[in-house]
């Protein structure tokens, strides 16, 4: 028997009170992930995984068949919503409000950073549906504010999210608490261990729905990969934000400093920028987005968790400026723009040598991905852009009106003409962004990788030979040793480390030698030529997160040069990469 297809809201048994919201908002024609979670009415008996991408219309996929059960009148919470970030719990909250009004749903929402008496009234007044952060929500358990007796459903939004900001023992404690609930409905993007191994745990044979065929492709989306320089890395973000000229963008960067450090520079230059990241108050990350979405700023430049749950329209790019940690990261990203239908841009700026790296993350994922590999434009290619791009422009506006036409055809047979003309375009041009001139250190870069890769192809005895010369690095002795008051406590790792080190002194990886990284501290051995520079660059180590507890003289023969000539090779394959200073790959947040 064929199923009937429903393509309308109102050709599924919703609550009449329910249609009545969609309608008022708009709403007829229901997205996938919402159609194949209310095309299956057996679906509500029991616990499910959903895979689907950011931006695909998951909030209204199981808010509206939860509501449609929800029993009416009672005063206790009968559904709770755990959300990765604070900014997503109030939108979703938000989409609950608003569609169970009718119904005379109350909605509560229990995040950090709000005021607790406030939750905890909104909660004693009735709420049935609460939606909130794992921490909050665990807090409010373990103070008996929150009553668990009638929750029959829990909802894991955006899981793979709530892992990877450490939110498990959170989750689980939660989850603990209400083993009594009719069903636990997971959604995520993506399906990395972590999350499986939680639903293995927590959920009983869940259905599954999964709208992803390629975790890493989306139709809407124009996939680029920039090739730009090492040493050159903001020059290259520069370059291809005046190429592409994008109306609203999310630009991601690694840490919490260099997303203010980017957007200040951004601003220093003449683009209307702004950074939002962990150390913002909620006050200044409000006014950071409703900048953006007010049209004061074009750029929002933001880490990985500052960005996520955030409710923004309309972003025509989103831009990677370096190496993402893993796939599943840049699907997260990627997903940022394009959204409920609209088209988009996802661009992934790499140096040469983090290029070979993506290529052979993708390799590894089996992806489908079609990225356009481009060496980033330089000036010259940008100013013969702008200009075709100024000239369009010209031509609009006098096609809008032809005031101007008769003053025009008087001025053209003037004998002066050529420097009436000359003297309009510069007055008019000449704040045009013009770019900078980047296309030899990248050609470079190109070549140095290619010829790396060609090595690696040639017999043992040349391969060993060529690379023991190409790569020879000098010893430590007559640097210096330092101790940072940093480990692993604080979410740093070895390769990260090593790429702050770099960017903070400005410096090459053949002058970081051996790393050694603790729970709370790490040691790290620099040569002469970056030992000199250290109590310059003090400050700004402090400011990437880096504070200084210790230093000695190496003496020579002591060093043991750079990090890694004692060692095998690291899998992930961080040794071969560039160690120039604004290089990055994943920086605690």
């Amino acid at each position: 028997m064929t199923q009937e297809i429903k393509e309308n809201f109102s050709d599924f048994n919703l609550k009449p009170e329910l249609l009545k919201a969609l309608e008022r908002k708009g709403f007829e024609t229901p997205m996938p992930v919402q159609t194949a979670a209310l095309q299956d009415e057996t679906l509500i008996d029991n616990d499910m995984i959903v895979q689907a991408k950011t931006g695909s219309g998951k909030t209204l996929a199981f808010a509206l068949p939860l509501l449609n059960q929800i029993v009416a009148g009672e005063r206790t919470p009968q559904v709770i919503v755990l959300s990765p970030t604070r900014e997503l719990a109030q939108q979703t909250a938000r989409e609950f409000a608003w569609l169970g009004a009718d119904l005379g749903v109350r909605v509560a929402t229990l995040v950090g950073g709000l005021d607790m008496e406030r939750q905890i009234r909104a909660l004693r007044d009735g709420a049935n549906v609460v939606v909130g952060t794992p921490g909050r929500i665990l807090d409010h358990l373990r103070r008996g504010t929150l009553k668990t007796d009638d929750i029959r459903s829990v909802v894991l939004d955006e899981g793979d999210h709530m892992l990877d900001m450490g939110f498990r023992d959170e989750m689980e404690a939660i989850l603990k608490a209400m083993d009594h609930v009719e069903r636990t409905w997971l959604f995520s993007a993506t399906m990395p261990p972590e999350v499986l191994t939680l639903s293995k745990l927590y959920l009983n044979a869940p259905k599954k729905i999964s709208l992803v065929s390629d975790i890493a492709s989306h139709s809407e989306i124009t996939q680029k990969a920039y090739i730009i320089p090492s040493r050159k890395r903001f020059e290259g973000l520069t370059n291809v934000l005046i190429w592409e000229n994008p109306s609203r963008s999310l630009v991601f960067c690694g840490t919490r400093a260099e997303t203010q450090d980017i957007a200040d520079r951004l601003c220093d230059i003449g683009f209307r920028a702004t950074a939002i990241h962990g150390d913002m108050s909620q006050r200044e990350r409000n006014n950071a987005l409703s900048a953006l979405r007010g049209g004061r700023v074009s750029i929002l430049v933001a880490t990985d968790v500052a960005a996520r749950g955030l409710d923004i329209d309309a972003v025509s790019h989103v831009i990677q400026y370096g190496l993402p940690q893993n796939l599943e990261a840049f699907v997260h990203r990627s997903g940022r723009t394009g959204r409920a239908g609209h088209e988009g841009s996802n661009l992934i700026l790499l140096t040469a040598r983090e290029a070979r790296q993506f290529k052979y993350m993708l390799q590894q994922s089996h992806s489908k991905l079609n990225l356009e590999w481009i060496p980033a434009p330089d000036a010259a290619e940008i100013e013969g852009q702008a200009r075709v791009r100024f000239e369009n422009n010209i031509i609009e506006h006098a096609l809008e009106s032809n005031e101007f036409e008769p003053w025009a055809e008087e001025l053209l047979k003037r004998d002066e003409a050529l420097v009436l003309v000359s003297g309009l375009l510069a007055k008019a041009y000449g704040d045009q962004p013009s770019g900078y001139s980047i296309r030899d250190d990248v050609q470079f870069e190109m070549d140095r990788e290619k010829g790396r890769r060609d090595s690696s192809q040639a017999p043992r005895g040349d391969r060993n030979g060529g690379r023991k010369e190409r790569f020879k690095r000098p010893e430590m002795g007559g640097g210096m040793s330092i101790q940072f008051a940093v480990g692993r406590d604080d979410g740093w790792e070895v390769g990260p480390l090593l790429g702050a080190i770099c960017r903070s002194l400005g410096v090459g990886r053949e002058d970081v030698g051996n790393i050694k990284l603790r729970d709370s501290s790490a040691v790290v051995e620099i040569s002469p030529r970056g030992a000199a520079l250290v109590e310059a660059r003090k400050e700004r180590l402090e400011k990437d997160g880096l504070p200084i507890s210790a230093m000695r003289q190496i003496t020579q023969g002591d060093g043991r040069g750079a990090r890694g000539d004692s060692r095998p090779p690291r899998r992930d394959g961080y040794r071969g990469r560039d160690g120039e200073h604004g290089n990055r790959r994943r920086f605690p947040k």
